[in-house]
């Protein structure tokens, strides 16, 4: 019988040695079954081509393990039951897409960019190479640690998405109650995005852009009424979404009026001057900032601010964690090779140490020898991989466990690698566009590896707490990693050729930021007087006690995608004071719906990119007179509006329902 300890309880003494799971070592119920493996791998499937779109869109990425627990509950329920082992497989092999799909779309897109060797490499078996790489190095190298950092220090390091995912698991009895939030925002969102992009009733994105003429010329508010952005802002709650959002005012609201303005008085063309639109088609002469429009602006100057900005981010927030990196590294060295003697229990036995390092070494074998891999015939370079990846799988282990995964600075992890591996090549001489793609490949898997190795730390910590079998959930996570890299890379590779990444409609703002750092250090002509400015904006607000992660990632991002967040977050608020008490977990009803906002808006963007790739409907043209007046001027503005605050307020609603 399962064990009636509360799984979320720390230990009485001692460490992890005297805690109880939920199942104990001397229960064997179902657990690593055929219904199990093929549903987390449906899962894996769905919420990594989500993860795919909302990545190259917004930048962003949001953690799947919750919802796809409560799903599992759900589905499986009806097909005669399962124990609560098989639903942790379930969410186990599932959340293992998303986190591949958030380190392959924070960077492998960056190869559009490195010309002219980088898009040759843009193709599907590389995308599928490097996220299978990745994604494998990532479990494999935290199976040495899950002694260290999931059982030694239990009670230590919260883990907080895998304790919670562990109270939904065990509550499953509530899994109905849990679920119909979950299916009514995919519905409601799911709803959304149809009427919005496939029918094209109403504008996708509302906003206004003052005149160049005007006395605060290119100031820019757009929203992109987007249900996906609704529940981002919703999850990650209002001080976040806030601080994000400032970053976007000050990019759109200030910088820019600040830049047309005195852009009136320079007669000549200012550099940097950006190729995609380096001359004015009247004139035949390089543009001048005053004939610039917004988005012109932005790409010339200000995301430079912006990249500067998110550079010295990162890297802050990574060292704020520095003693925590270099115990974390300690730690995992130590513990690398140790074993236990004596058999072990189900509740202790993991993946063979032996197939850990034969592993990882075919994999940066792979790496170096694979068919037209970035660092192919470069051992250099698969050597800085499994160099930099223990490292950083080690320290976003060590971190999720403090702070989650969805606070986990990935982003300042690959730009630390970039820099570190970009320093190196211009030190041997490797310097110039043939080197680009062979960086990004290395910080490619990095990413990779160090994302997926977060959510495997999270999974790791519901299956100690549940009673899992660890070497089960450390093969269902590799499971995940194949299956689902081969969608997300189908997945990535389509909304490309639908939309050009780097669009208006699949901006991929992270992928952007690695190209414009690897080819600035490579080719050593980054414009540093923008990114200096950008460096020193986040220095100033640390100084202020602002953390600045969130704020660089929102002067970098179009404020069109800002501002929805900010709503979300806005609403989260609301919904906290109304109702007296702050929703902790991410289990509460708000949460869980906007989990389904977010993946029924995402996966109706995909059905979007697939109609509009087979031709079958033109993206973002009105279907008739009927509905004419909601496109066009102040009405169709006005409409897009409030029906935005009627979704905001169908969210709000439903954040106040009790579970029960």
């Amino acid at each position: 019988m399962p064990h009636s300890t509360p799984p979320s309880a720390p230990p009485a003494s001692g460490g992890g040695s005297t805690f109880q799971p939920y199942v104990p070592a001397s229960s064997s119920p179902a657990e690593f079954t055929p219904k199990a493996i093929g549903l987390g791998v449906l899962f894996g499937l769905i919420f990594g081509a989500s993860t795919v779109y909302l990545g190259l869109r917004a930048g962003l990425t949001v953690s799947a393990s919750i919802p796809i627990a409560v799903l599992a509950i759900a589905v499986l329920k009806p097909l005669g039951g399962s124990t609560i082992l098989e639903n942790n497989i379930v969410q186990t092999i599932g959340s293992a897409g998303e986190s591949v799909a958030a380190g392959v779309v924070f960077t492998v897109p960056a190869l559009i960019f490195l010309v002219p060797r980088g898009p040759e490499y843009f193709n599907y078996f590389q995308i599928t190479a490097l996220a299978f790489a990745g994604g494998i190095l990532g479990v494999l190298m935290m199976v040495p640690l899950r002694r260290a950092l999931i059982v030694k220090e239990h009670g230590v390091l919260p883990y907080p998405e895998g304790t919670a995912c562990a109270d939904v698991l065990v509550a499953g009895e509530r899994g109905g109650s849990m679920a119909t939030m979950v299916f009514a925002g995919l519905g409601i969102g799911a709803l959304w995005k149809a009427v919005s992009w496939i029918f094209n009733v109403f504008l996708t994105e509302v906003g206004y852009t003052a005149p160049r003429t005007s006395q605060f010329p290119n100031a820019t508010l757009d929203v992109d009424i987007s249900p996906e952005y609704l529940g981002v802002g919703y999850v990650i709650g209002p001080r976040i979404a806030g601080v994000m959002f400032a970053g976007g005012v000050l990019s759109w609201l200030v910088l820019l009026p600040l830049l047309s303005i005195l852009g009136n008085y320079i007669t000549v063309p200012f550099p940097p001057i950006h190729p995609n639109f380096a001359k004015n088609p009247q004139t035949g002469l390089p543009f001048l900032i005053s004939e610039m429009g917004p988005g012109q602006l932005w790409s010339a100057y200000i995301r430079y601010i912006g990249a500067g900005a998110v550079l010295a981010a990162g890297l802050i927030t990574l060292s704020r964690t520095l003693p925590t990196i270099v115990s974390s590294f300690r730690e995992g060295v130590k513990d690398f090779g140790a074993g236990r003697g004596g058999a072990l229990s189900r509740t202790e036995r993991d993946i063979p140490m032996m197939v850990v390092l034969v592993g990882s070494l075919l994999l940066a074998l792979f790496l170096a020898i694979g068919p037209r891999m970035p660092t192919q015939w470069n051992f250099l370079a698969s050597i800085l991989v499994v160099i930099f990846g223990f490292f950083f799988v080690t320290v976003s282990s060590r971190i999720v466990g403090l702070i989650g995964s969805s606070s986990n600075p990935i982003s300042g992890m690959t730009i630390a690698t970039l820099i570190l591996t970009c320093l190196l090549f211009v030190a041997l001489g490797w310097t110039g566009d043939y080197y680009a793609p062979i960086a990004l490949g290395v910080g490619a898997v990095v990413c990779i590896a160090a994302a997926n190795a977060g959510a495997t730390s999270q999974d790791l910590k519901t299956g100690y707490i549940v009673g899992a079998t660890p070497i089960y959930q450390q093969t269902g996570l590799v499971i995940g990693v194949v299956t689902s890299a081969f969608i997300i890379g189908l997945t990535t590779l389509y909304m490309h050729q639908v939309f050009g990444i780097g669009s208006q409609a699949v901006a991929a703002p992270q992928a952007t930021l690695m190209a414009t750092i690897i080819k600035g250090l490579l080719s050593q002509n980054l414009p540093w007087g923008l990114v200096l400015v950008g460096i020193c904006l986040s220095i100033t607000l640390e100084l202020c006690g602002i953390h600045s992660l969130s704020f660089a990632v929102g002067s970098y991002l179009p404020i069109a995608t800002t501002a929805p967040i900010f709503v979300g977050g806005l609403v989260r608020a609301f919904v906290e004071k109304k109702t007296g008490h702050r929703e902790e977990s991410e289990v509460g009803s708000g949460t869980l719906f906007s989990s389904g906002l977010i993946a029924g808006g995402s996966l109706t963007g995909i059905v979007f990119a697939i109609l509009v790739g087979k031709g079958w409907i033109s993206p973002f043209q009105a279907i008739g007179n009927a509905v004419a007046f909601l496109h066009e001027g102040t009405v169709g503005q006005l409409a897009g509006v409030l029906l935005f605050f009627a979704l905001a307020a169908v969210l709000a609603r439903m954040a106040q329902r009790k579970l029960e």
